[in-house]
């Protein structure tokens, strides 16, 4: 997990030795480590690689290009890792 606060609050970080017991150990990612945190990456590419400037137009527009980025994921929009 990152370093968000939700992922630090007291409900998080008490319920560590419960799940330790249950064979469940977090992984904790550096304080920012973007490049290790998946959605991070998906994010990037949708912003800068993805999306066109007209989906800026208006909220509908926007939500409309996210939609299909998502949708399409793996087939017409796909991350080369190479």
């Amino acid at each position: 997990m990152d370093q968000a606060s939700i992922h630090t609050s007291n409900a998080v970080l008490g319920k560590l030795e419960e799940w330790k017991t249950k064979n469940l150990e977090l992984f904790w990612l550096p304080p920012y480590s973007p490049e290790l945190n998946l959605i991070e990456i998906l994010w990037k590419f949708l912003k800068y690689e993805w999306i066109k400037i007209e989906a800026y137009k208006s909220w509908q527009n926007l939500v409309d290009y996210v939609t299909n980025v998502l949708d399409n994921l793996g087939q017409k929009y796909a991350i080369n890792f190479a």
